[in-house]
């Protein structure tokens, strides 16, 4: 894995969030230098993976945060509780989630890539379903093949993901957009900013593919609490 050009942020130059949330500059930075690290896939098969339609874009003048027209917001949030799985009927998802932070050089640690069926949920922001925007990554492949979060590029609004949490609740999100950004342009401020509403964000590997320096973008799912069961 390689960085994106940031300096990373390390434990020892950061004081630690408190349980589940880190203050949002030390998010943003973090997250931003190591977006470049989720891309160890291969690359090399015969047909690349999804890639959003622009209709699947959030609406025009509307942004992101905003809350999708057509979903029911949920309780305003869950009490802090760890996922311990995620599955997306849509696109064959169910995988289990382990947790992530940051490495020794102070980027965000993806999945170990050789288990291609396992997501990670970043641990410096809050989990699923608390208020706030929880983060949930994933390898699109790997060397063996395609990888938990290869078919992401094809969610479209209104699809759902369903986040299982150690407590026994099942945090259910509404998909109000898909987008593929350019690593190099990453819109970090757009990606996480939270207007304090439980909202999640899925995020692999997308775009155009190099042997030189593998993908160039991030695919990003924004989403929103809709429903507890």
């Amino acid at each position: 894995m390689s960085a994106s050009g940031l300096s990373g942020i390390t434990e020892e130059e950061e004081p630690q969030p408190r349980r589940g949330r880190a203050p949002w500059g030390v998010i943003a930075l973090v997250l931003l230098a190591g977006l470049a690290l989720i891309r160890n896939g291969s690359g090399e098969f015969d047909q690349g993976p999804p890639q959003p339609a622009k209709a699947a874009a959030p609406d025009a003048g509307r942004p992101p945060s905003a809350p999708p027209s057509t979903a029911t917001t949920a309780e305003p949030s869950l009490g802090h509780s760890e996922p311990d799985r995620v599955t997306i009927p849509l696109i064959q998802v169910d995988a289990p989630v382990t947790p992530v932070g940051v490495d020794s050089d102070g980027w965000v640690a993806a999945p170990p890539p050789d288990d291609p069926n396992l997501a990670g949920w970043f641990t410096g922001a809050v989990t699923p379903g608390e208020k706030g925007t929880a983060v949930v990554v994933g390898h699109v492949d790997n060397h063996m093949g395609p990888a938990v979060f290869y078919g992401l590029g094809a969610l479209k609004k209104g699809n759902h993901v369903e986040i299982h949490r150690e407590d026994g609740t099942t945090a259910v999100f509404e998909v109000y957009g898909v987008e593929v950004f350019e690593k190099s342009d990453f819109p970090g401020d757009r990606v996480y900013g939270s207007k304090g509403t439980p909202e999640l964000r899925l995020i692999t590997c997308g775009g155009d593919y190099t042997k030189q320096t593998g993908y160039q973008g991030n695919v990003v799912v924004f989403a929103r609490l809709a429903e507890v069961r």
